[in-house]
C-alpha cells in the first residue's frame, strides 16, 4: 500500500481506542519540518464558480477534484507542515466522485454544489463509513444509525464529503484549561500560518483546513465563538446562522439553546452558497419552524459590491481594547465602510455586555448534560458510552491518553446539575434571553436605527500552550450566540502575520444585510491571503 493509497483508504483518523495512537513529541504543536511554504497548486484559493468551471470546461472532474484534495491532505496535513486538521478521511470519497460525474453527464449539475468537496466537522453525523466521535476516544468505532441533516442536505446538493476536521474535544467544553484544537483522539491541530500559534475554537480542524486548501469548503459548529473564532485565526468568513436556520438533528451537542452548524469558507460567496444549501425545516428539530419564509436557498443573491452605500453600522467599542494593533487594524476598516457610503455611529455598544457570562455558563452545563446524553441514547443499543457519567470514568480509566495535558472539570460539573425543570436553569435561560435580545443588540440597534453593528472577531492566534491552556486576550462573539442570532465574519487583514476578522451581527434572520455588507467590505479590502506554514512568527 503506497501512501496515496493509505491516505485515501481512510485509516488516518483511527475508529476506536486500541488503534489511536497520538504521541505528544508527533503531535507538539512546536514540531514541524516546514521551514519554507509548500509549493503552489493549481486548487490554491479556487472557488466554488471556479471549480464549477473547471468541471464543465474538462479540466476537472468530481473524481479527479476529489482525489487532488486528498493528494493534498497527504502533502500538507499529514506530511510536510503537518497541520494535523483532518482526524478521518471517507474512504467512499471517490467513488461517490465517480457516481457524480455520470450523473453531471447524464443530467446536468443539481446545483452549485455539485462534485464539490467538503471537510465537516467531528461531531457532525454520517451514517457511512466514517465515525462521528466529538474527538473524544470514548465514542471510538460510533457510527450513527442515520446522517445529521446537514450531512444528509450535503449529499442532496451534490457535494462531496471528503472526510471530518479535527475539533477541541467535546467542542471545547471539557475543561476550563484547555488547548483549542486539541483532542484525544486527534491530537493537536496547528495553525497554517504559524505553526506554532492556535488555530482557536472547537471548529479549529475545519478553521485550519480550508485555510489551507485542503478542501474547497468546510462545516463547523458554534456554540460560543467556535465558528466565528476559527474564521479569525485561519483568514476565513465564517457565519454562525441564526438559531433554527439549520438543523442541529445528528450534531453532538453542547446547548439546544445556542448550538448551530455554519459555513467556513474563503470567500463570502462560497459562504453564501454553503448556507443556502444547508438551510431547512426539519422534523427532527423544531427550532426549524421558525425558519419558514426567513431562509433562503440562494444567499448568494445578496451579495453586492455596493452594499455598504446607505447603510446604519454600529461600533461595539466595548468589542475593542484588547490589542493596539488590532484596533488600529479595526480602525483603518471604520475608515474603509465609511468611505463605501455606510454611515458609522460610533460608539454603539451593547448595554448589557459582560451581564449575563455567568448565567450563559449555568444554561450550558445543564443543557450539556441533558443534550448529550439524549444524544448518545439516539446512537441505540451498540452506542460505546451511554451517558456523561460514563465519559467521565472513561477519561479517567484512560486518563493518559484522555487527560495527559488537562483535565475534565467542565464535565465534572455538567454532570453535578439537576434536570432541565429545575429553577436555577429556567431563570438562567430567561435571563439570557432578555439580556442578549431585548435588552441587548435590539436595544442598541433600536436606539441608534442600525442595520447591523460591528467590532473585532478577535486577536492575532497566541502560541499554543498545552501546560497553561488557551491565552484568548479579546474579541466579539457572546451576545450573539447567547441570543441565537446571526454573525459573520470576515479576513480584516494581518498582525505580525497573523490574521484578524472582522464581525458584522444584528438581529435574527439578517443574514442577508450580513451579507450584502460583508460581500461589500471584502471587495473593497480583499484581504485574504493564503498561509504561509511559517514555523514561527515574524516579530520584526
Amino acid at each position: 500500500m503506497n501512501r496515496r493509497t493509505f491516505v485515501r483508504s481512510g485509516v488516518i483518523g483511527g475508529v476506536g481506542l486500541a488503534t489511536v495512537r497520538v504521541s505528544p513529541t508527533e503531535a507538539s504543536p512546536n514540531n514541524s519540518s516546514a521551514a519554507v511554504p509548500p509549493p503552489a497548486s493549481e486548487l490554491d484559493e479556487l472557488t466554488i464558480a471556479e471549480l464549477q468551471n473547471g468541471m464543465v470546461s474538462g479540466k476537472f472532474t468530481a473524481h479527479s477534484l476529489a482525489g487532488k484534495y486528498l493528494d493534498r491532505i497527504d502533502d500538507l496535513d499529514k506530511h510536510g507542515p503537518a497541520i494535523n486538521s483532518v482526524i478521518e478521511l471517507n474512504p467512499e470519497a471517490l467513488a461517490i466522485a465517480a457516481d457524480l460525474d455520470k450523473e453531471r453527464r447524464a443530467k446536468g449539475p443539481r446545483g452549485p454544489l455539485h462534485g464539490i468537496p467538503v471537510l465537516i466537522k467531528d461531531n457532525i453525523d454520517t451514517h457511512d463509513r466514517m465515525t462521528t466521535t466529538a474527538g473524544s476516544l470514548a465514542l471510538g468505532g460510533s457510527v450513527p444509525l442515520q446522517d445529521s441533516f446537514v450531512a444528509r442536505k450535503l449529499r442532496d446538493a451534490g457535494a462531496v464529503i471528503i472526510g471530518k476536521t479535527n475539533l477541541s474535544e467535546w467542542a471545547n467544553f471539557r475543561s476550563s484549561h484547555s488547548s483549542s484544537g486539541w483532542s484525544g483522539r486527534g491530537g493537536q491541530t496547528k495553525n497554517p500560518y504559524v505553526l506554532d500559534r492556535n488555530p482557536c475554537g472547537s471548529s479549529s480542524g475545519t478553521g485550519a483546513a480550508i485555510a489551507a486548501n485542503l478542501s474547497a469548503i468546510g462545516i463547523g459548529t458554534e456554540t460560543d465563538g467556535s465558528v466565528v473564532c476559527p474564521a479569525n485565526a485561519n483568514s476565513l468568513v465564517g457565519i454562525k446562522p441564526t438559531l433554527g436556520l439549520i438543523s442541529r438533528a445528528g450534531i453532538v451537542p453542547i446547548s439546544h439553546s445556542q448550538d448551530t452548524a455554519g459555513p467556513m469558507c474563503r470567500t463570502v460567496t462560497d459562504a453564501a452558497i454553503l448556507l443556502g444549501a444547508l438551510a431547512g425545516i426539519d422534523a427532527r428539530d423544531g427550532a426549524t419552524r421558525a425558519s419558514a419564509g426567513k431562509s433562503f436557498a440562494d444567499y448568494s443573491k445578496f451579495l453586492d459590491a455596493n452594499g455598504l452605500k446607505g447603510a446604519r453600522v454600529g461600533v461595539h467599542r466595548k468589542g475593542f481594547g484588547f490589542n493596539d494593533a488590532v484596533d488600529k487594524l479595526m480602525k483603518d476598516c471604520i475608515d474603509i465602510i465609511k468611505k463605501r457610503g455606510a454611515t458609522v455611529i460610533d460608539p454603539a455598544d451593547i448595554p448589557t455586555q459582560g451581564k449575563f457570562d455567568d448565567s450563559e455558563f449555568e444554561v450550558l452545563l445543564y443543557e450539556f448534560k441533558a443534550d448529550l446524553n439524549s444524544y448518545l441514547a439516539s446512537l441505540g443499543p451498540r452506542a460505546p458510552v451511554k451517558s456523561l457519567k460514563e465519559i467521565i470514568d472513561f477519561n479517567e480509566q484512560y486518563r493518559d491518553r484522555e487527560m495527559p495535558f488537562f483535565g475534565q472539570d467542565i464535565l465534572i460539573k455538567a454532570q453535578a446539575k439537576g434536570p432541565l425543570t429545575d429553577k436555577a436553569y429556567r431563570d438562567a435561560l430567561t435571563k439570557n434571553r432578555r439580556l442578549s435580545r431585548k435588552e441587548g443588540i435590539d436595544a442598541v440597534m433600536d436606539k441608534n436605527k442600525l442595520d447591523a453593528l460591528i467590532a473585532p472577531t478577535g486577536g492575532p492566534a497566541w502560541p499554543t500552550d498545552w501546560l497553561n491552556g488557551d491565552h484568548f486576550a479579546g474579541g466579539y462573539s457572546t451576545a450573539s450566540a447567547v441570543a441565537g442570532y446571526p454573525h459573520l465574519t470576515v479576513p480584516a487583514g494581518y498582525v505580525f502575520g497573523l490574521p484578524v476578522g472582522i464581525s458584522f451581527f444584528g438581529r435574527a434572520w439578517s443574514e442577508p444585510t450580513l451579507f450584502k455588507f460583508a460581500y461589500a467590505f471584502e471587495q473593497a479590502t480583499k484581504a485574504r491571503r493564503a498561509p504561509q506554514f511559517l514555523p514561527t512568527a515574524k516579530l520584526d
